[in-house]
């Protein structure tokens, strides 16, 4: 008699079921006050040898509780399955979505971003909409430059001194003017120029631009920071050259190429057959920026950069028309997934 309880006790453990009136059969078969199984047992039990009846018994509940947890819990179980059938919405379209992507600007933006907190250096941050002093006069740009006219630059007509910042350096000026060198930043950010829109050119594009500035800081370590950069972003055969630059903010300054990954260097039509790329500007901070943000530039040095993630990606990927990173095409963004 208790084998056949334990094999009972088996069967219940077992038992699954998909629909109500599934687990409302398992309730007739063992607790039917008519022909149940344990209704059955419980009837049995005056024939059971009496040195076996408490262990036969306690069996006996164990399977009575058993089969009650069972109902319950697969009760349970229906019920939450109907509340999440419930959620679905059947009007929705039978065809899978398609899952979106990162835009490409994203994309090497954060791959650029990579490289350079690997070498130590943080993110900051700051306004688009900035004064005339953070985007040129701490930066040594002098009254009559260029860059101050309207053909350059978006000012705000109700106010002269307000614009839309040119570079993200002013970022770094804030950074000077809140922190104590040592300083290793990078200015991730969109910038604006009053430009004529082409496939080379956008009154709308992205920039990252780098400083540091620490004791005995030199071009060599510029050159070495932006050698390991080159090499991470477009691969370990990347070559680089400095060409001499000028810039307000930077003495001296240069630009930076870098071989062209598509032809090897050998020259193509991407390159104009040099056989290089021109990716960023860079240079030695100018000692007057460094006196203007209150650094003592007989105590500290620097270095700054400053590159267009447009152009990085467009090298990067092979993509020769700047308007298609801001005219949303499917067509074109799909390629990122």
């Amino acid at each position: 008699m208790i084998d056949k309880v334990k094999n009972y006790l088996s069967e219940v453990e077992k038992f699954v079921a998909t629909k109500e009136d599934e687990i409302e059969q398992f309730r007739i078969k063992y607790l039917s006050k008519k022909g149940g199984i344990i209704t059955d047992l419980f009837t049995d039990f005056k024939n059971v040898p009496s040195e076996e009846k408490k262990e036969f018994g306690q069996f006996l509940n164990q399977l009575k509780d058993s089969v009650s947890d069972k109902i319950n819990f697969l009760k349970l179980s229906l019920s939450s399955t109907d509340d999440k059938i419930s959620d679905i919405d059947l009007s929705l379209t039978a065809e899978n979505s398609k899952l979106g992507s990162r835009h490409p600007i994203s994309l090497t933006r954060n791959e650029i971003t990579d490289i350079f907190t690997r070498l130590g250096f943080t993110i900051s941050e700051g306004p688009e909409m900035e004064d005339d002093y953070h985007v040129f006069s701490a930066l040594n740009f002098p009254p009559e430059h260029p860059a101050r006219d309207m053909q350059d630059t978006f000012f705000i007509e109700k106010n002269p001194d307000i614009l839309l910042r040119t570079h993200t350096s002013s970022v770094q000026v804030r950074v000077m003017e809140n922190q104590k060198p040592p300083i290793r930043t990078i200015s991730p950010g969109r910038v604006f120029r009053n430009e004529a829109i082409s496939a080379r050119a956008h009154c709308i594009f992205h920039q990252i631009e780098g400083l540091y500035i620490d004791k005995n800081v030199s071009f060599a370590d510029l050159k070495q920071t932006l050698m390991y950069f080159a090499k991470e972003m477009f691969g370990e055969e990347t070559k680089i050259r400095l060409r001499p630059s000028y810039f307000p903010f930077t003495e001296p300054s240069a630009e930076m190429d870098i071989s062209c990954s598509l032809c090897g260097g050998k020259g193509c039509n991407v390159c104009k057959y040099t056989g290089w790329l021109e990716i960023l500007g860079c240079g030695m901070v100018d000692p007057n920026v460094l006196e203007s943000n209150g650094i003592d530039s007989t105590i500290y040095t620097g270095f700054a950069f400053g590159m267009g993630i447009e152009r990085i990606a467009m090298l990067k990927h092979g993509i020769k028309d700047l308007r298609l990173f801001f005219e949303n095409d499917l067509r074109f963004l799909s390629q990122f997934r």
